[in-house]
């Protein structure tokens, strides 16, 4: 990453307050994700808490960060919840509510490959935080909309070979149990375009995990994608 493009990350991250809500501090602690890294070494590293750095960059369940994604490693006006250390304290929580960020719109989603919804959203097997889609090996993984790639590879568990999406600052899409990966983390991908095949999931059986995620949260894609 260009030390032009980590200033306007970490320029982006310096939020003015609206009406009566805190503003962030003006010298915000950041980190910027390498490959391999999960939430908790992060967490670890810096003394904090997950669920803190999970809530403090709005990921949801902290599971999907990718490499060269900012995050926030302290609270409101530099305040900070640090894991419990060999004295057996911690520091206590901030109360205070982050800021709001604007929501952007969603994308108009397509189906990421053909096939019969084998597992609903929230149910089991996999990671439950998405759709299982049956199919067979080999056949065509789509973009379900236009965006970048910031992740493609095996480093998540439970994910097999894995893409990710991010369409804007509210929206991301995950693609996984992908084979035969079509695309590099950076590049631009359009909404139709063929991104992986499809590989083995849960029980070894062909299948497509895929996800949409608002503001780090996973939503049932069903509520997006086109009727079929």
């Amino acid at each position: 990453m260009t030390s032009r493009v980590f200033i306007v990350l970490l320029l982006s991250l310096v939020l003015t307050a609206c009406g009566s809500a805190p503003s962030w501090q003006e010298r915000q602690e950041v980190h910027i994700v390498r490959k391999g890294e999960t939430l908790f070494s992060i967490a670890s590293r810096y003394d904090r808490r997950p669920s803190d750095l999970a809530r403090w960059n709005r990921l949801g369940d902290g599971s999907l960060i990718y490499p060269g994604q900012v995050l926030r490693i302290s609270g409101p006006n530099g305040t900070s919840t640090r894991s419990t250390g060999n004295s057996g304290t911690t520091s206590k929580p901030s109360t205070r509510p982050l800021p709001s960020i604007p929501a952007q719109p969603s994308p108009k989603w397509d189906w990421p490959t053909n096939g019969r919804i084998n597992v609903e959203f929230g149910a089991k097997p996999g990671p439950g935080t998405g759709i299982l889609i049956n199919g067979k090996i080999g056949q065509p993984i789509i973009a379900a909309a236009s965006g970048r790639v910031v992740y493609a590879g095996s480093g998540l568990i439970g994910y097999g070979q894995l893409i990710i999406l991010k369409h804007n600052d509210t929206y991301l899409s995950t693609y996984g149990y992908t084979a035969s990966l079509l695309v590099k983390e950076g590049e631009e991908v359009k909404k139709g375009q063929r991104i992986a095949t499809m590989g083995e999931g849960p029980e070894r059986k062909p299948r497509l995990h895929f996800e949409i995620r608002r503001n780090g949260e996973p939503v049932n894609p069903r509520r997006y994608l086109p009727a079929r």
